[in-house]
């Protein structure tokens, strides 16, 4: 680590001690040449897949891109910000453990239809015609009855 006081590339540890919700590490530290004391952070630095939109383009991942979806789709729904970030962490997990460089933006789509699925289905029917590009209302009869079915199986 260098000192952001003297430059030099050594120093020692005196003190660490774990964030609140154990995401971080703070790490009080005491520069070997100059004497001062300052203070990191480690946090945890997770890599995405690139995301393959329909057009077949590649951009990164972006959660909020997410969650902006899900939360037009929750719009005057009893839902949370904090159901809405718990989805979109869950999200971007099931991305990371999708095990591939990249990912198709229907995966994704498909588990943010899952998770609404579960949370609030008026929720679900607005993003799912939305995502899957609804053309007439037979096919907002088809989510309706995927939805009873999914709830029957409950």
């Amino acid at each position: 680590m260098k000192c952001p006081f003297c430059g030099f590339e050594e120093d020692r540890v005196l003190d660490s001690r774990s964030s609140r919700d154990k995401t971080e590490i703070r790490r009080r530290r005491q520069c070997i040449n100059c004497g001062r004391r300052f203070t990191t952070r480690e946090t945890i630095v997770l890599s995405f897949p690139a995301v393959i939109k329909k057009s077949g383009a590649r951009e990164p991942f972006d959660s909020e891109k997410i969650r902006n979806g899900i939360k037009k789709a929750c719009e005057k729904r009893p839902i949370g910000m904090e159901q809405i970030n718990d989805m979109v962490k869950r999200i971007e997990q099931y991305c990371i453990e999708y095990g591939e460089n990249e990912i198709p933006s229907s995966v994704i789509g498909e588990f943010v239809m899952e998770e609404l699925k579960n949370i609030d289905h008026v929720a679900y029917v607005r993003f799912a015609s939305v995502y899957k590009e609804f053309k007439d209302p037979s096919q907002f009869m088809e989510a309706l009855k995927q939805l009873r079915n999914h709830k029957n199986k409950k």
